[in-house]
């Protein structure tokens, strides 16, 4: 299940990439929190910026 655009939520880092972090949404799913370098495992308060239904993806900026 994907966000709305617009939702704030608390989710935990699960991967880092060149280009941002991925972040689990209490649901399950993963978004990306582009530009930034968190730590795995640590817990950052995001809000939705984008939703690609059918790539089934979201973007996200710091909250």
């Amino acid at each position: 299940m994907l966000p709305n655009v617009g939702d704030v939520f608390s989710g935990k880092v699960v991967s880092t990439v060149p280009f941002g972090s991925f972040i689990e949404h209490p649901a399950g799913a993963h978004g990306l929190l582009h530009g930034r370098q968190a730590e795995v495992g640590s817990s950052v308060q995001v809000k939705v910026l984008a939703v690609d239904s059918e790539q089934q993806r979201f973007s996200l900026e710091l909250a």
